[in-house]
C-alpha cells in the first residue's frame, strides 16, 4: 500500500540504534487492564468500557497499557495469553526496547499508556519526583508501590476539565478579598503577606507565603471546614438572587454535592480551572497539584502509580507530605495543541524523556507509515477500522476499535484506514528527543 513516511530526528543514516543487534520480534496484540475506580463512567457512557468490551455495568475508570505490576498488560495471542508484557520484554529487552531504552530504564518499558473515563472528580493530588518517590516507597510500600517519579500528560478525547497548578498572585488576592470562608481559615497573618505580594517579586517570598496559607487551609479541622462550607453555601445561595455565579463558584458547589464536607472544595479556589477541547493536551510535572474533574482522555506517564492525595477522596490522605512537596509555582499550565509531523499525524511532546503521544486521524482509504524508530511503541485503535502491517505480525493485521498493539524498536509500521469513517488511533512512544 502507498504510505507516507515519518522521519524522526533519531532516524539518521548509519544510526547504530537502527542496526539490528539480534533477531527482531514481531508486533504483538495486547490485552490492557481495566481499573474499576468509583469515579469512572459506566456502560456506554464509558470510553474505557467500550474499548475493553466491558458490559457488566461496573464503573470503568482507566484502561492501562504497559508493564506496571499494579495492572500489567498481557499478550493477547492464544499461545501467550498468560504471558505478561513485562515477562515477554524481559526475554530479549535489547531487541524489543532498543539498546538506549534498555540501558536507561533497566530493560523495562519507560511509559504507561492509559485511557481515562472521568465521571466524578478525582482527588486533589500530586506525584513525587524520583527522590521523594524512593523515600515514600521505602517508608510505605503498600501505599506508594514503586520508587519512580510520575510526570504525565493528558490528551483530551472529549471536553476535559481539570484543576491544575496554583492561580496567579492577582487571582489569589481576588479570592482572599471575595471568599470570606477561605479568608477565615487562612488567617490574618498569611493574608496580609499575600495581599502585599507582587507578581514580579521573584517568586521566593510569594511561594513561602502561599505554602503557609495553603498548608493552614488543608490542615484545618473537619469541624471548621464543615462550618466554612456551610457558610459558603448559604452566602452563594443568597447572592445567586442578585448575580450569576462565576465558573469557579459553580465548580465549588458541584464539588460540595459530590464530596460534602471535604477541604478539597475550598482548596479549589487556589487552583487554575482548565478546560481542554478535544485534541488539546496538558502535561503535569512532579510536585504539581492537580485534579481531573470530568471528561475522557488518553493519558501517558512514566511507569509509576505513585499518588499523594489531600482532598476530594475517601482514600488515604497524606496532607503533610503533599503540602511540603509542592513547588508552589503560580502560572496557568501550558496547553499543547500538538504539532503536525506528517499528514494525519499530530504529535504531543512534553518535556519528559519517557514518552510522547501521536494522534492519527486517517480518512477512509488513506494510509500512513511510521518508519522504524529506536524505541518501542504502543498503538491503541480508538475508533474506526483498518489494517496494520509490520514485520512479524502474528495475524492478518486487522485493526478495529479497542485493539492494542505493541511495536518493538526498529519496526516499520504501515496503517491503512478501510472505513467506514475515519480511523482514529493513538501511539505512545519514548520521547523522540531522547534519541537525538
Amino acid at each position: 500500500m502507498g504510505g507516507l513516511g515519518l522521519l524522526l530526528p533519531a532516524d539518521r543514516e548509519h544510526d547504530p540504534e537502527l542496526e539490528p543487534c539480534s533477531p527482531p520480534k514481531g508486533v504483538q496484540r495486547l490485552r490492557g487492564a481495566v481499573q474499576h475506580y468509583e469515579w469512572g463512567s459506566r456502560g456506554d457512557a464509558s470510553l474505557v468500557a467500550r474499548l475493553a468490551g466491558e458490559t457488566e455495568g461496573r464503573p470503568c475508570a482507566e484502561l492501562w497499557m504497559g508493564t506496571h505490576p499494579s495492572a500489567p498488560s498481557s499478550l493477547a495471542s492464544d499461545d501467550d495469553a498468560a504471558v505478561s508484557l513485562r515477562e515477554w520484554l524481559a526475554r530479549n529487552p535489547t531487541a524489543l526496547l532498543g539498546r538506549a531504552v534498555t540501558a536507561r530504564w533497566d530493560g523495562d518499558l519507560p511509559f504507561l499508556f492509559k485511557v481515562l473515563s472521568v465521571a466524578k472528580p478525582l482527588s486533589i493530588q500530586a506525584h513525587p519526583d524520583r527522590e521523594l518517590a524512593r523515600a515514600l516507597h521505602a517508608l510505605r510500600p503498600t501505599t506508594y508501590r514503586d520508587a519512580n517519579h510520575k510526570p504525565e500528560m493528558a490528551v483530551a478525547v472529549t471536553e476535559f476539565r481539570a484543576l491544575c497548578g496554583f492561580v496567579s498572585v492577582q487571582e489569589l488576592k481576588d479570592v482572599l478579598r471575595t471568599v470570606p470562608e477561605v479568608r477565615m481559615l487562612v488567617g490574618k497573618e498569611d493574608i496580609a503577606k499575600l495581599m502585599t505580594a507582587k507578581e514580579h517579586d521573584g517568586g521566593i517570598g510569594v511561594r513561602s507565603y502561599l505554602q503557609s496559607a495553603f498548608t493552614k487551609l488543608m490542615g484545618t479541622s473537619k469541624e471548621a471546614v464543615a462550618e466554612a462550607i456551610s457558610k459558603l453555601k448559604s452566602r452563594l445561595n443568597a447572592e445567586n438572587k442578585i448575580r450569576t455565579f462565576t465558573e469557579k463558584e459553580q465548580l465549588v458547589l458541584s464539588l460540595e454535592q459530590q464530596y460534602p464536607g471535604d477541604v478539597g472544595i475550598l482548596s479549589a479556589f487556589f487552583f487554575n480551572y482548565v478546560k481542554l477541547s478535544p485534541g488539546e493536551a496538558l502535561y503535569i510535572g512532579a510536585n504539581e497539584p492537580h485534579a481531573y474533574l470530568s471528561g475522557e482522555c488518553v493519558e501517558c506517564m512514566a511507569t509509576s502509580d505513585n499518588v499523594i492525595r489531600a482532598g476530594l477522596t475517601p482514600k488515604y490522605k497524606d496532607v503533610q507530605t503533599l503540602c511540603s512537596m509542592l513547588t508552589y509555582k503560580q502560572m496557568f499550565p501550558e496547553i499543547l495543541q500538538g504539532v503536525l509531523v506528517q499528514p494525519y499525524v499530530i504529535r504531543y511532546t512534553p518535556p519528559f524523556d519517557e514518552f510522547e503521544v501521536d494522534r492519527y486521524l486517517l480518512p477512509q482509504g488513506e494510509s500512513v507509515t511510521m518508519l522504524a524508530v529506536p524505541g518501542p511503541s504502543i498503538f491503541l485503535i480508538m475508533t474506526g477500522e483498518g489494517e496494520i502491517q509490520a514485520d512479524g505480525m502474528p495475524d492478518e493485521g486487522v485493526a478495529k476499535e479497542g485493539d492494542v498493539f505493541f511495536v518493538p524498536a526498529r519496526t516499520e509500521v504501515k496503517l491503512h484506514a478501510s472505513g467506514p469513517g475515519c480511523l482514529q488511533l493513538y501511539r505512545a512512544g519514548v520521547n523522540s528527543r531522547f534519541f537525538c
